[in-house]
């Protein structure tokens, strides 16, 4: 579905503005057939009575012959304006938190067995000294990091859910840190640029202060 960028009441303009908006903000009578719109990736902005996919909700709606000057709602946009900007960085979170959950249900199946009395491939050290550490390693102690990195993921992943509806900033914010943290990352390889990512969008004063709680 297209979006659009509107220029609000306060002419600001505002970005990911979804036909279901507009339509919306159309039907409370927020928005006359001369404001301004142009859908995104076009240069110039025209009154969204010029646009046919917004010809009948006027109709529908039965508003007033369009007054010069009708407010839109700015606090709406500035939400849709800041949803657009955490989904991306959201999402890739989630990702991260996800692939660690996988990878941490492995490595405690493994774990498992090896605690369990298999050897998984350590006959091939002939250190009886060496064998014990790995055995170590990879049987309580690896339940016990598994454990650690279950709760991380968790965090991650609970708290790429509430950025991504605008709920708790102070929770979106850690998720974040953490996923950047080398060895208690849920996954490595995606936390640190999704984290960066997601701070750089929740340090934006226009997503910040649509923040909830």
């Amino acid at each position: 579905m297209a979006t659009y960028t509107i220029i609000g009441g306060d002419q600001k303009q505002y970005n990911f503005v979804t036909e279901d908006n507009i339509r919306s903000w159309i039907a409370e009578g927020r928005m006359n057939a001369q404001s301004l719109i142009k859908r995104e990736g076009e240069a110039e902005f025209r009154a969204v009575a010029e646009f046919p996919e917004f010809a009948g909700a006027f109709a529908a709606a039965a508003v007033p012959p369009p007054m010069a000057g009708t407010a839109l709602p700015g606090d709406s946009l500035g939400r849709a304006t800041a949803l657009g900007l955490v989904k991306g960085p959201a999402i890739g979170l989630q990702v991260t938190a996800i692939v660690g959950l996988v990878l941490v249900a492995l490595g405690f199946v493994l774990n498992l067995l090896t605690l369990g009395g298999m050897s998984m491939g350590m006959q091939e050290i002939n250190d009886p000294e060496i064998r014990k550490l790995f055995g170590t390693l990879g049987g309580g102690l690896g339940i016990v990091q598994d454990v650690i990195g279950a709760v991380v993921g968790i965090i991650v992943l609970i708290g790429a859910s509430k950025m991504k509806r605008l709920e708790s900033f102070q929770y979106a914010m850690t998720a974040s840190i953490v996923a950047m943290i080398p060895c208690i990352s849920p996954c490595c390889v995606f936390g640190l640029p999704f984290g960066i990512w997601a701070l750089v969008v929740l340090n934006k004063p226009e997503v910040k202060s649509q923040f909830g709680g």
